[in-house]
């Protein structure tokens, strides 16, 4: 079901919907922003128990990692045969290797003899080679050598090829899923491959990668980015810029959902009239897009909205830049925060100015500690070649998102920050709770409900099995 336009949910803000400043632009975005479906999602708390608790952690380990489609890299990171990047999440690990120009394989990364892991680094190779006794595979993963054959009797005097996980591709991400009778890739995306077709994100470079490890659940620091209105409480200094409790929120299947926050909007929480420059500046001082500000101190016209300024000066600036033509590009594209969440733990940005990609990941076999990867895709700058794809820095536990300030910008880092030091504080106040239960909220919230629902569904089928 798809509400029409201008319909205000019950359970949402009663100032003004998305649909409404999208109405107010001068220029117009794409019909697909318009409200999307907006399902029933059985409104009950979750207990706390499964943020924390091992029990249900390695039911997810068992039930749902090995199940779902993961993002493994992007295809830039392996342009060339014989390149390879290893992934890992929960406990597996794979080589990612480009076997021919359009073929990509995700080999396990464990010898088949005695288990050591093969590759502990990215490169380029002909041929794996365990260095514990040996045995070689070519980079495509077929049996090469043996060197104690003789004695291998159950494999002929050889050894298998190794295994490989299901591969596919969408925009330049290369995804891999353990189960090989997992539903296609597409399926999963749902609308996002025809929405994300004005932004040609396969065309796009990695022009940032941030590896951040934080102490909190895997899923704490994916909610965590699943929606807008903890402005008024971590992010203040966006108030007078962020329509947060106006935002739209939508759910298109089990595996994806989106939240819409218009930016260079002032929230209703500030109960006074901010003047357009207010906005402005606002905006700009957030430094999550001043690199096509340019001069923080220009003033808004008399009589244009910060937000038609905004989007205007970011068309003409980013034209500069890459020598696209960004005309035909709603005031939305241009300036506002258009995220779509993907089923457990990617987020993908819409929109013209750069993508930011999310993915969340346990920290190995720790429920309690997490890894959220920050990339930055941006516009090839017409008739140049591809740059080469951005190394990661890698943050630990103690080192702050401001050490990434040279990479995110100091306005980008100081948000990814204050994100990053509720995390723990939520993860240890779960465990402190009397009340054992997390509530959500109707609206906003619906699809971290449906999260754990078709995640209670997983462990349920997966059980069901055995």
């Amino acid at each position: 079901m798809t509400p029409k336009a201008n319909k205000k949910l019950s359970e949402r803000s009663p100032d003004q919907s998305y649909m409404d400043i999208l109405d107010s632009d001068t220029v117009p975005s794409p019909e697909f922003f318009r409200e999307g479906p907006n399902p029933d999602v059985e409104n009950k708390p979750v207990l706390t128990s499964r943020y924390h608790e091992r029990s249900f952690f390695e039911n997810e380990v068992k039930y749902v990692w090995p199940h779902v489609w993961q993002w493994a890299c992007r295809e830039e990171d392996i342009p060339n045969i014989g390149d390879h990047h290893i992934y890992d999440c929960v406990g597996k690990s794979f080589i990612i290797v480009r076997t021919k120009e359009n073929e990509i394989k995700a080999l396990i990364n464990s010898c088949l003899h005695r288990g050591r892991q093969i590759l502990a680094s990215d490169g380029n190779l002909s041929e794996f080679r365990c260095a514990f006794h040996g045995l070689t595979w070519n980079f495509d993963g077929s049996f090469k050598e043996n060197p104690f054959g003789w004695d291998c009797p159950d494999w002929n005097g050889g050894a298998p090829d190794l295994p490989e996980a299901k591969v596919e591709t969408w925009a330049g991400f290369v995804f891999i899923n353990m189960d090989h009778n997992a539903p296609p890739l597409a399926t999963v995306l749902g609308p996002i491959p025809k929405h994300f077709e004005r932004y040609d994100l396969a065309n796009r470079y990695k022009a940032v990668h941030v590896s951040k490890k934080i102490r909190a659940n895997w899923k704490l620091t994916t909610e965590a980015f699943m929606e807008s209105h903890h402005v008024i409480g971590t992010h203040p200094q966006g108030l007078p810029m962020t329509a947060d409790i106006n935002s739209q929120y939508d759910i298109w299947n089990d595996y994806v959902g989106r939240q819409f926050t218009a930016h260079t909007v002032q929230s209703p929480h500030i109960k006074r009239i901010c003047s357009e420059q207010e906005i402005f500046e606002a905006f700009t001082n957030t430094g999550v897009k001043i690199d096509l500000v340019k001069n923080p101190e220009m003033r808004v016209p008399e009589g244009m909205t910060a937000r038609t300024f905004t989007a205007q000066l970011f068309r003409e600036n980013l034209k500069n830049e890459t020598g696209h033509d960004f005309s035909h590009a709603g005031d939305a594209e241009m300036v506002d925060s258009l995220l779509y969440n993907i089923f457990p733990n990617i987020s993908f940005w819409a929109g013209m100015v750069f993508n930011t990609c999310y993915r969340f990941k346990p920290n190995g076999l720790d429920p309690d500690t997490s890894i959220m990867d920050i990339v930055l895709l941006k516009p090839i700058p017409k008739g140049q070649p591809r740059p080469k794809p951005a190394s990661t820095t890698f943050l630990d536990f103690d080192e702050p998102f401001t050490d990434a300030s040279d990479e995110l910008g100091s306005g980008l880092s100081m948000v990814f920050e204050q994100d990053a030091i509720n995390l723990p504080y939520v993860h240890n106040g779960l465990k402190a709770s009397v009340s054992g239960t997390v509530e959500f909220t109707k609206y906003m919230e619906a699809k971290l409900r449906l999260n754990h629902l078709v995640t209670d569904r997983m462990i349920a089928e997966g059980e069901s099995k055995e």
